[in-house]
């Protein structure tokens, strides 16, 4: 598998969607729109490509400088367990430095993924969901 990492530019919405629908990621899919604003309004996109076909992505919002808010991080359930969603994790702490602290909020069926690529468990979060 000959995996190919960019951190510059932004797949178009309709490959985004199906990567999340492959994923099991859940999102808004249903709402080409909304999933178009997600990532028109993201400062930090991480992709991973096998040729032209989007398998995996990270999604985040940050300053570069002190914070960032991974937000999403999605990978193709045909290449999951091969070392991509690692990887762009850590392409995304690499892109913002070693200043910046880097926050996301687990799926609970990623629970226990996250402590096993380095990550620590928090107990200290607070949201207000959304109504949409």
């Amino acid at each position: 598998m000959d995996i190919t990492y960019k951190t510059k530019g932004c797949p178009d919405t309709a490959a985004i969607i199906a990567l999340y629908i492959s994923s099991g990621l859940n999102r808004p899919t249903s709402d080409h729109e909304r999933i178009h604003r997600m990532y028109a309004n993201s400062n930090l996109i991480v992709t991973a490509w096998d040729g032209d076909k989007l398998v995996g992505i990270a999604r985040s919002l940050t300053d570069f400088c002190y914070s960032c808010y991974l937000s999403d991080l999605a990978v193709h359930l045909d290449y999951q367990k091969s070392g991509i969603g690692k990887q762009l994790v850590a392409l995304t702490k690499e892109s913002i430095g070693k200043e910046s602290m880097l926050l996301l909020l687990s799926a609970p069926t990623a629970m226990t993924y996250y402590p096993r690529i380095g990550m620590d468990h928090l107990d200290n979060a607070f949201m207000i969901k959304r109504e949409a």
